[in-house]
């Protein structure tokens, strides 16, 4: 009786310890500070960002010797940019490729030009930048037009 219940114990708590482990990569619980968006501007023209992009409702300063087409940030969308997408857009570039463009212009052997500014950025940099990119999607419902068949 007493082996049957260490065995069950030990069972239960390995299983325990497996749940456990499989939510160690969750991202629940993880919250940035709010960011400040005039600090996003200036940092995204700090960075260089707007050599390849273009934001929505914004006059960036004009660069010499850079040509388009320009990856456009913002605008309307059909579904909400989260705060996730738009850190993990910045910090890990080839995650997700921008749709619409061809491959040449935004990949290189399959991963985004985009440079990982990871050893270069701070935090403060990326949640700003985050701040300033957020309120210039705009998120509208498609119409669609559904044949009425008699």
């Amino acid at each position: 009786m007493t082996r049957s219940i260490s065995t069950t114990f030990i069972i239960f708590a390995v299983l325990l310890l497996a749940a456990c482990e499989a939510d160690r990569m969750s991202e629940k619980g993880f919250s940035l500070p709010p960011g400040n968006a005039m600090s996003g501007r200036e940092a995204f023209v700090y960075m260089h960002c707007h050599e390849c992009h273009t934001v929505v409702g914004e006059e960036l300063p004009a660069l010499t010797g850079t040509a388009p087409p320009f990856v456009e940030l913002g605008g309307k969308v059909t579904r909400v940019k989260t705060y996730g997408e738009l850190v993990t857009s910045i910090i890990n570039p080839s995650h997700k490729l921008a749709r619409g463009y061809p491959l040449e212009v935004i990949t290189n052997d399959g991963q985004s030009r985009m440079p990982v500014y990871n050893g270069y950025m701070t935090v403060q940099e990326l949640i700003d930048i985050v701040a300033f990119l957020q309120p210039h999607y705009d998120v509208f419902v498609p119409q669609y037009n559904y044949r009425i068949y008699p």
